[in-house]
């Protein structure tokens, strides 16, 4: 079996007779039992590669295998390696979570004596919602189940897109306490999402699409590293003159009378900033620094090359 939980390669995706290309040759191994992020823009090619993944989409060339199933060779097993809680919000509101459940699991081939129904009700807090119709839900108890669907069939892989969107602190917080449980279980998570600040702090590595292309893959904390900007915080005690800086850096002042200095590691240092203030007759009150965050780094990478495709 191999050491990867999903690998990809050379997929490609085309819509409109070829003349669109959603995916142009992305080659991508995700490990087990990681949490991956998966991030790009709109139209970036993110929810192409998922509905690849989950079987929904026909790919136009390429090899995906899942868990070690060829998807081409073995369907049916690569499918049952994976669920993926989807963006909408696609339940039918005639349903009982216990029957949408039970439902879901009878797709996926588990047999009654098998099924988990009332754990996986229990996990994502619906038990006593249990028999109470679908369309009397709220947006945040729909969205759990969803999640419960995508689990009735014990996958090793879970794919979560755009999980949070537009739902409430509580229903964020329990999220991400299954997934941790889950992943700390030997699930693999997939996790597309617009909010980086839980990308930076859930994903062991991320990689970033981008028309199409994949054009970023590392740990978290190098992506970040990659980032060679950096901003000193100053608070005078008075507000200063002009000042002569060390070549490279840029001074900006804050209605707050705060001093934001951005500069280049590797060009100059702190200390050498610190120094021509003082030089300078500025008295210091407070400093801090601001570190470059994912959203930094995410930005950077997916800077506008032309448009995208859906």
């Amino acid at each position: 079996m191999t050491e990867a939980a999903i690998e990809i390669e050379d997929l490609r995706k085309t819509y409109a007779r070829g003349q669109q290309e959603a995916l142009k040759g992305i080659d991508l191994a995700i490990p087990k039992g990681s949490i991956f992020g998966l991030l790009g823009p709109n139209g970036a090619g993110k929810s192409t590669l998922i509905n690849i993944l989950a079987g929904l989409v026909l790919k136009t060339s390429g090899r995906v295998r899942i868990w070690g199933f060829d998807q081409d060779v073995n369907p049916r097993q690569s499918r049952a390696a994976i669920g993926v809680m989807p963006q909408e919000l696609n339940l039918d509101p005639f349903f009982t979570p216990r029957g949408a459940l039970e439902v879901q699991a009878g797709l996926y081939g588990v047999p009654k004596s098998q099924r988990r129904t009332d754990e996986v009700l229990d996990l994502i807090g619906l038990t006593d919602k249990a028999d109470a119709y679908a369309r009397t839900l709220s947006g945040g108890m729909r969205r759990r189940l969803l999640l419960g669907k995508a689990l009735v069939h014990r996958p090793q892989i879970l794919v979560l897109d755009e999980p949070t969107a537009g739902v409430d602190i509580e229903l964020r917080r329990m999220l991400w306490t299954n997934v941790r449980k889950l992943n700390a279980e030997g699930m693999t998570i997939i996790l597309t999402t617009h909010y980086l600040e839980e990308a930076e702090e859930m994903c062991d590595e991320i990689a970033i699409i981008n028309h199409g292309e994949l054009i970023a893959r590392d740990r978290t904390d190098n992506l970040v590293g990659r980032m060679d900007a950096k901003t000193l915080v100053i608070t005078p005690e008075v507000a200063p003159g002009d000042i002569a800086l060390p070549k490279g850096v840029e001074m900006t002042r804050q209605p707050d009378g705060a001093l934001h200095l951005s500069y280049h590691r590797t060009a100059t240092s702190a200390d050498a900033i610190l120094e021509a203030l003082r030089a300078g007759g500025v008295t210091i009150r407070d400093v801090s620094t601001r570190e470059p965050d994912l959203e930094d780094v995410f930005l950077d990478l997916t800077r506008s090359r032309g448009p995208a495709l859906a």
